[in-house]
Parts: C-alpha cells; sequence; structure tokens
C-alpha cells in the first residue's frame, strides 16, 4: 500500500514543545513564578492530536485505509526505547536509594505505565493516605498513559466510522464537546478523576485533531498575521504563570493553554516574530529533545529530593537541573535518534525487542512488588520505621456504595461475620480507618456484624459544617450532607444498637493540626450563633450523643489517641537510611512528654468527657507517666504524628471490649 507522505517539518511546533517541556521540568524544579508550569501538559496534548490525527487523517483520506500495524510499530519506535531506559535506570537507582514502601510503589508504577494505565493508578492512590507527590517516581507517566489510550481510542474511531468523511468530522466533534462538557463540572466534583482520566482529557487531544482535519480539508496553511501568534503565546505564557495548582484544575481554565496552543499551531506557518523566536536554535533544541527531557528530569527531581531531603541550596538544584538537561540530551542522541534512524531495524526486530524491554521489565518490577520492595537491604534500626511506613494498607474489599435504601451513595464497610446483620455502626474520620484492622478482627473474635463509614477530615457530628483548607468545597459541603444522612438512615435502621464514634477531636477543637501538619486547618460552623471552636465541637458532640440516646441507641465514643507533633515514619525511615538522622535523634522526634500531649488534647478531652457518651481510652497504651511514644516493643505504632499502624491497631483492641461484648438489647 502507498505510503502518504510526511508532513514537512515545522520548526515553529518545536519550538512550542520547548514551552512546553521547560515549563514543566521548571515547575517541578521549584523555579519561583510559574505555578501553572503543569500546564504544559495541556500544551503537549494538542500538538500530539495535531500531529497524530493529521497523519491518521491523511492516510485515512488518501487510501481509503489505515495500516494499524505500521502505525503501532511507529509509535513504538519513537516512545519506546527512551521510556524503556528511563524505568530501567529508575529501578537500578531505586535499588540503591528507595525505602521498601516506596521502591514496591515505584515498581507498581513501572507495571502501570508499561501496561499504558499509570493515570489510572495515581487517580486511584489519589486519597487521604496518598503519598506527597514528590515521592512517586514515576508520576509523570500518567500523561504518557493519557496519550497512549488515545493512541488506542482515535484509530478505532477512524475504523468504526471510516466509511463516511463527514460521519467522522461529525463524531470527532461530539467526542470533543462531550469531554469538554463533562470535565468540567467533574473537576469539582472529583477533580482527581478530572485531572488523571482520558475521557475528561480527551477534548484536549481532539482539539489538535479536529485543527488537523480542518487545516487538510481547506488544503491550505493558514498565514493570518502576527496577532494570532501573539495572542496564542500570550494564553500558553499566561497559563504557566497565572494557573494555580489547585482543584479547580483541568475544568474551565485549561480551555485557556489549549486555545494559545490551537492558535498557534493554526497560524504556524505566518513569518511573524512570535514564530521566528519559536523557530530559533534554542527553543528547537529543547523541542527536539523535549521527549526525553520530559521522561528523564522527574526521575531526577524525585531521587534526588528523595536522597537530599530539604537540604538542596538552589545552586545544588540548578546542577540537578543541567543534569536533567544532560542525561535527556544523551537519551535524544543515543538511544531516541539512533533507533528511530535504523532502517535496517524492521517491524518484527522492533516489536520483539519491546516485548523482550517490557517483558524485563514487568517481571523485575513484579519481584519487586511482591518482595514488598526488598526490605533486607537496610540495618534493623531503620527497619522499625520502615514497617511503620508500609503498615497502614487494609482490606476494604467487602467495602461497597449502595444503590438505594438509607445509605444511598455513601461508601459502607461491612465488618465481622458475614451474613450476619449488623447492630453497630461504626462511624468516624480518618481516625477511624486507622482503626479499622483492629476493630475487624475485634468483630470477628465477638461474632458481631457491624457497619464502618468513615470520611477523612469529616468529623462524625450531627449539625455542623467544616472548611477544611485541604479539601474542596465540594468534598466540605459532602461532609455534611452525609452526615445528615446518616442521621435519618438511624430511623430506617432499627437493628443497629451501639454507634461507635471515632474522631481526631484535637484538630476540631483547636482547628489546627500540629507539629509536621500545623499548616492544616479546620472550621466547624453551625446553625444559629456562633461561638469559639471547642465550644461547637463540645456542644455538638453534647447534641449528636443525645441525638442518638434518644433514638435508644448506646453511645460510646473514644478518646483520641495522643498525637506525637514531629513523627512521621516514612520521613523518619528516610532520612535514618540516609544518614541524615541518627537513630537517638529518630528516637526522639518518636516521643512526646505525656504533660505536653494532655495540653493539645485538652480542650477536646473536656469536650469528650462532657459528651455524655461511654468514652474508651487508648492513652494507658500508648503512654506512660511521662512519655507518649511512636515505637514501642520495637514495633512502630504511628504511621505519622496522629494516625496510628495496622500493629497499633490490633494491639490495641482490647479497649473496645465494651463495645463488642454488649449484647444486642
Amino acid at each position: 500500500m502507498t505510503q502518504t507522505p510526511p508532513p514537512p517539518h515545522r520548526a515553529e511546533i518545536d519550538g512550542l514543545r520547548a514551552i512546553a517541556v521547560l515549563a514543566v521540568v521548571l515547575y517541578h524544579f521549584g523555579l519561583p513564578g510559574l505555578p501553572g508550569g503543569f500546564v504544559g501538559v495541556d500544551v503537549f496534548f494538542v500538538i500530539s492530536g495535531f500531529l497524530i490525527g493529521g497523519i491518521l487523517w491523511r492516510e485515512k483520506t488518501a487510501t481509503g485505509r489505515l495500516s494499524l500495524g505500521r502505525f503501532y510499530l511507529r509509535r513504538i519506535r519513537r516512545l519506546a526505547p527512551a521510556y524503556g531506559a528511563m524505568s530501567l535506570a529508575v529501578l537500578a537507582v531505586g535499588w540503591l536509594v528507595l525505602l521498601p514502601y516506596d521502591f514496591r510503589e515505584t515498581a507498581k508504577g513501572v507495571i502501570a505505565a508499561t501496561v499504558y494505565l499509570s493515570n489510572v493508578l495515581f487517580f486511584r492512590q489519589s486519597g487521604y493516605f496518598d503519598s506527597a507527590a514528590e515521592d512517586k517516581v514515576l508520576l509523570h507517566t500518567w500523561s504518557l498513559s493519557v496519550e497512549e489510550q488515545f493512541y488506542v481510542f482515535l484509530p478505532l474511531v477512524f475504523l468504526l466510522l471510516g466509511r463516511s468523511r463527514r460521519g467522522m468530522i461529525l463524531a470527532f466533534v461530539a467526542l470533543f464537546v462531550a469531554s469538554l462538557v463533562s470535565s468540567i463540572p467533574i473537576t469539582a466534583r472529583a477533580q482527581p478523576a478530572a485531572f488523571y482520566l482520558f475521557p475528561f482529557r480527551a477534548w484536549e487531544l481532539l482539539a489538535g485533531v479536529l485543527l488537523a482535519i480542518w487545516r487538510h480539508e481547506r488544503g491550505t496553511d493558514w498565514r493570518l498575521g502576527a496577532a494570532p501568534s501573539w495572542i496564542g503565546l500570550a494564553l500558553v505564557l499566561g497559563a504557566i504563570t497565572m494557573i494555580r495548582p489547585d482543584a479547580g484544575f483541568p475544568g474551565w481554565q485549561a480551555i485557556i493553554p489549549v486555545a494559545g496552543t490551537v492558535l498557534l499551531l493554526i497560524n504556524g506557518r505566518d513569518t511573524n516574530m512570535a514564530n521566528r523566536l519559536l523557530s530559533m536554535r534554542g527553543p528547537v533544541f529543547f523541542g527536539l529533545i523535549s521527549y526525553s527531557l520530559y521522561l528523564w528530569h522527574w526521575p531526577i527531581v524525585t531521587l534526588s529530593r528523595y536522597v537530599r531531603g530539604d537540604s538542596m541550596s538552589p545552586v545544588e538544584t540548578g546542577l540537578w537541573l543541567a543534569l536533567s538537561v544532560v542525561v535527556s540530551w544523551l537519551s535524544w542522541r543515543f538511544i531516541e535518534q539512533p533507533v528511530r534512524r535504523a532502517q535496517a531495524l524492521s517491524g518484527r526486530a522492533l516489536l520483539g525487542a519491546a516485548v523482550l524491554v517490557s517483558v524485563l521489565l514487568l517481571g523485575t518490577s513484579a519481584v519487586i512488588f511482591r518482595s514488598d520492595g526488598l526490605p533486607g537491604r537496610f540495618g534493623a534500626q531503620t527497619q522499625v520505621h520502615i514497617a511503620a511506613s508500609g503498615d497502614f494498607l487494609q482490606d476494604f474489599s467487602r467495602c461497597n456504595v449502595p444503590a438505594d435504601g438509607p445509605l444511598k451513595g455513601i461508601e459502607i464497610c461491612p465488618i465481622g461475620p458475614a451474613g450476619q446483620t449488623p447492630t453497630l455502626l461504626i462511624w468516624g474520620d480518618s481516625h477511624l480507618r486507622a482503626f479499622y484492622e483492629g476493630l475487624a478482627l475485634a468483630a470477628m473474635e465477638k461474632n458481631r456484624a457491624a457497619l464502618v463509614i468513615w470520611r477523612a477530615g469529616c468529623p462524625p457530628l450531627f449539625g455542623i459544617g467544616k472548611t477544611e483548607n485541604s479539601a474542596t468545597a465540594a468534598q466540605n459541603a459532602a461532609c455534611r450532607s452525609a452526615n445528615d444522612q446518616i442521621r435519618d438512615a438511624l430511623d430506617q435502621m432499627p437493628d443497629i444498637r451501639d454507634v461507635l464514634l471515632i474522631g481526631r477531636w484535637a484538630y476540631y477543637a483547636t482547628g489546627t493540626g500540629s507539629g509536621i501538619d500545623a499548616q492544616n486547618t479546620i472550621t466547624l460552623t453551625r446553625d444559629g450563633p456562633q461561638a469559639p471552636q471547642a465550644t461547637i465541637l463540645a456542644d455538638a458532640l453534647r447534641s449528636t450523643v443525645d441525638t442518638l440516646s434518644a433514638r435508644d441507641r448506646n453511645v460510646f465514643l473514644l478518646r483520641q489517641p495522643p498525637e506525637i507533633p514531629q513523627y512521621a515514619a516514612p520521613e523518619i525511615a528516610r532520612d535514618l537510611a540516609h544518614r541524615r538522622l541518627t537513630p537517638d535523634a529518630a528516637r526522639r522526634l518518636g516521643q512526646v512528654p505525656t504533660a505536653q500531649a494532655k495540653r493539645r488534647a485538652a480542650s477536646a478531652q473536656a469536650a469528650v468527657a462532657a459528651s455524655g457518651a461511654q468514652v474508651l481510652d487508648p492513652w494507658p497504651l500508648l503512654c506512660d507517666a511521662f512519655l507518649c511514644e511512636a515505637i514501642q516493643g520495637g514495633q512502630g505504632q504511628y504511621f505519622d504524628n496522629n494516625h496510628i499502624t495496622n500493629t497499633a491497631a490490633r494491639r490495641l483492641r482490647t479497649i473496645f471490649a465494651p463495645v463488642f461484648g454488649k449484647a444486642p438489647s
């Protein structure tokens, strides 16, 4: 079959790629003044749609067919070699420096990226206990997975609707509109889904596809003067310098860099100053190495910070940035280019090599994952904190979201004997999640079924609202609406005889976190006259207990475990492993004087004591008269400064005997 000739090289597109990749890279290296550098990914999406869509449209309209084999071999030749080299390097360096949990998660990231699903993985990980972005060595591959899913999706549209030119165009327009219209509201309701998942990003790629189709069908290059190019450049640069990395993105804000990129692509053939600037040697150089630079810079960012911590100076950061450019040039010059230009490398050999490298990556990563990150690489003193770092993962396979009934739309997690009617409701926030494994074990031991309902940062109380700086407006609003629904649902759940409330009461009483999470704030509000936060908490606790008691429920309330302000198991383990911290210093960070812990908890404890509920107290098992400690008996009791580990939850389950041991009346 005759191949359609490739379009002539457009240097200004390389310049546009340079803006996109440098925005992302400099943003990740923390250069001030570029809060929206991440929108470089959106620019890449439009360019990819324009180039790939144009290739497929020209082939389809010229020949009436698509050679999918040749198309995917081109994609493999273009993308696979540098990706394979980067992933193998990450695993090799990770073996030297990453702690077991992080090494395990990195291996999981390699598996997901290799099968084009890393965007789904990182979407699923974007929960309350998600690790910081800078710990995810393969996080940047989410956008590559979106593009790779696009490479599967786009040819399917051509194949399914290829008989009609008009039908294909209408289909692409409809898909573009559907994706754009759905992405804006979903950003407010479920921002991680809008950010990571292909259906809500497809419109950006389809904007490029439609532009390529329009250009081909008109049979012309637009030359519209300087204004469109300058406006497009202003929109892209404005997005990079003005958009903020918050829960409002992508939403409508993504239209700005997409529109700017479209204008620059439309008018790229015009000989104006903007296009001449983009076509200069410097921008073109970074455009040519943009794929390798995108691939390599993020592992260098994450692994350097992982080893060096917060101690890096601006000069050192600049050296790591320079290293990223050098490594990326080497990758482009000696990996990308030789494979792309190797005419003697047949499609069969190319495919075989790609399969071999993929199997190597998947097999190696599977071994790392199944061995929990090869923990034997580190010493005994570090091992304690390493174990605590990963000791919060739990089995939520029994959890579900009812499609009907009084708890419709609220995730519930049954514990205890399967098939038995639950007679106990355990309701709380992320502290309940931390106690989950101990509660589940107690429920089985006592042969009593219960329902667990937890929502991060949401106090299990009736009649109050909350505004938390780490939550979206939708999440804040959902807290009260869910709590109101639970209150009403109890009237329709007569089998529930006991209720256990678990929460981070000190956080709600003071309105702030402590120590390492002191930047977290929460404001409680109620109907009617406002009051100090501790008063609102005390009144809400008493009112909630009274409401439950009036409905003939026995109410139990867990006193919050003491907070250990400066402790975080992953950070302590990492600092020990890389000798930034001595064992004695680590031990001190895992301690807090009991008197200090009591002062932090004082206002919350007063509210708990006055609630009228039966209070369960874990403090005697976590503190003595002088100290509360994160490490006891050689085992980690805390994951961070306020959440206990599964090990601690199992040990502390005895305090729930009054709840599970009480026979339903």
